[in-house]
């Protein structure tokens, strides 16, 4: 092992302890997701990760929903088409489909998505109606992990301060056959639905 491979452990350690440390000072007691074992793209600078089975337990240890800002970031289309969890707060998209679709990104194989400018304030916004502060939990979940990891560090940089990332996002990863039936919000038998509340959704302003 090189000596940066081990220090990046080290660090992925120290974040899952001070994690668990928030957590269990705050009355939650379910399991760590270990960081290490999570790909690169889902991990986040503060390590602080949820996977959605346990995002109930989490809120309702925080002192329950008026408490916690859970978002949905992913973009219009998959909340209208895919289907959005019912205890989220908002839809927040962290990256939008272009107006017209006319640009290709070939890496994904689909549609390129372009970064939302108005995410942190949108975010801001919702957590103000809420009454909350920066330094109040926030969960946030996407497809499968990764997007909220990006959007979790984003919200770093801006001032927040417990930030929680669902790794396994609403639709869950892959199986052998390329379908998301392995894990996430849907699999897990958690609440969803198409029928969406306008008051919930995200409009530009």
């Amino acid at each position: 092992m090189s000596r940066g491979t081990g220090s990046a452990r080290r660090r992925l350690g120290l974040q899952a302890v001070a994690a668990l440390a928030l957590m269990l000072g705050n009355g939650w007691t379910a399991a760590v997701t270990d960081p290490a074992s999570l790909p690169e793209p889902k991990r986040t600078k503060a390590g602080m990760y949820l996977s959605a089975s346990e995002v109930p337990g989490f809120i309702q240890s925080q002192g329950g929903a008026s408490r916690v800002l859970f978002l949905d970031i992913r973009t219009r289309a998959e909340a209208m088409f895919v289907g959005m969890p019912t205890a989220v707060d908002a839809l927040v998209p962290f990256v939008e489909l272009q107006e017209l679709m006319t640009d290709w990104d070939a890496q994904r194989n689909a549609y390129k998505l372009e970064p939302m400018q108005d995410f942190v304030p949108e975010v801001r916004r919702r957590l103000v109606q809420k009454g909350l502060q920066p330094t109040d939990a926030v969960v946030l979940i996407c497809r499968s992990g990764d997007r909220s990891a990006r959007a979790a560090n984003r919200l770093a940089e801006d001032g927040f301060t417990r930030v929680w990332s669902v790794v396994d996002g609403f639709e869950g990863d892959l199986d052998k056959e390329g379908r998301r039936s392995v894990n996430g919000w849907r699999n897990a038998g958690l609440p969803w639905s198409y029928k969406l509340d306008r008051s919930r959704m995200y409009f530009p302003r």
